[in-house]
């Protein structure tokens, strides 16, 4: 196994996180200063997935035409004058199509990155691994907001600090090799719908997992504030969140490895429902912070057992394929989650994004647990697992 290159495109993704951890919640908190509602902070927190399923498409062929290291490099860059140009022009109008520009972006990133990580992993290390690159990508994503509650959001500097990030990353990428090879003919959202019912519950934990991180680090903190938590606490919160998300992930990874891993699948939906109805009874209270960690562990785990998975059955042009049919899946999560959320807390409840969040594991608990969801997929963990 390349141990550098592992690194290498760990750590370039890592930049992504903390970027995106900066730039999500300042977005909306700077939305919300100048007055927007929302529902208009949600439809600006879901433009980037239109630009996901944009991405998803065009993956595959642009990593056959240049490259996938210099697809990701290339990318790596207009993200990053994507972010500068937020700082630039405060326009909402502006915002939302830098916000797509950068969905695009950022889409290839993620689909080639985790198809280059998986495609390295040995299987016998695969739940470890890949549980180390979630829980990294997702500590980078907490760092984020807290380094924006001490630098502050009244003026531009997560912005420009977000922009260097993204070009740390590239400069990081130079120096990686061995990517997989992919098929400039290949078409990225052809099959999406086959993908979805030979894995049903892996593609709603997709969906579900992408919906969660958009809310979390953009409509979370609204909510917050708006049940009376100040701008540094509500980020502090968001951040618990995320520690939950990063703290626990190696932990399901190396049960992955020893465990029946759809097992887990089924506990991690199972205590997202118990987490997601909890919230709004102990939100003023201090139990709060444990259930917020739960509650970001266990919406984790959905997704990196989900990547654990397709690791262990498509290699090469097939990964790129399976991942970038994740994008698409994503890029759906990310932009039905914020509109509903912003929509339903505006004219049905305030407590709408956990509520719905309960919901959505409720569908997951429901789809895991019918006969051969996992049929298309060997889920035996190395030796131990008898599941199917």
């Amino acid at each position: 196994m390349d141990w550098k290159t592992y690194g290498i495109v760990t750590t370039a993704v890592i930049c992504v996180g903390l970027a995106l951890g900066i730039t999500l919640p300042l977005v909306s908190l700077r939305l919300d200063e100048w007055g927007y509602d929302a529902f208009a902070i949600g439809v600006m927190a879901a433009i980037p997935a239109v630009g996901m399923l944009v991405g998803a498409k065009i993956t595959a062929r642009l990593a056959g035409w240049l490259s996938t290291e210099n697809a990701m490099r290339l990318v790596m860059v207009c993200s990053a004058i994507s972010v500068g140009l937020l700082a630039v022009w405060p326009s909402y109008a502006l915002w939302l199509v830098l916000r797509l520009v950068l969905g695009v972006s950022l889409t290839v990133t993620f689909v080639l990155g985790e198809s280059w990580i998986n495609q390295l992993i040995e299987d016998r290390l695969r739940g470890r691994l890949v549980a180390v690159y979630g829980s990294a990508f997702a500590l980078s994503q907490l760092c984020g907001p807290l380094l924006l509650g001490v630098i502050g959001t009244d003026d531009d500097i997560g912005f420009w600090l977000s922009s260097g990030l993204l070009l740390l990353g590239f400069v990081l990428l130079l120096q990686a090799t061995g990517a997989p090879v992919v098929d400039a003919a290949s078409t990225s959202g052809r099959a999406l719908m086959g993908f979805v019912r030979k894995l049903p519950a892996v593609a709603w934990a997709v969906m579900l997992f992408a919906a969660f991180e958009a809310m979390t680090l953009t409509l979370l903190p609204v909510y917050l504030i708006r049940e009376g938590f100040d701008a540094q606490r509500a980020l502090f919160m968001v951040g618990a969140v995320v520690i939950g998300d990063a703290a626990l992930q190696v932990p399901i990874g190396w049960l992955a490895d020893k465990l029946s891993r759809t097992t887990l699948y089924k506990a991690c939906g199972l205590v997202l429902l118990v987490s997601s109805l909890t919230i709004p009874a102990i939100l003023q209270s201090v139990l709060i912070w444990p259930v917020l960690v739960l509650f970001g562990a266990s919406a984790g785990g959905l997704y990196t057992l989900s990547l654990i998975l397709i690791g262990q059955r498509y290699r090469d042009d097939a990964l790129v394929r399976a991942n970038a049919h994740i994008a698409m899946l994503w890029g759906i999560g990310s932009l039905l989650g914020p509109l509903s959320t912003g929509a339903a807390s505006q004219w049905l409840s305030s407590h709408a994004l956990p509520l719905l969040m309960a919901i959505a594991a409720l569908v997951f608990i429901v789809l895991a647990w019918q006969r051969g969801a996992f049929s298309d997929v060997a889920v035996a963990a190395p030796q131990t697992d008898r599941t199917a």
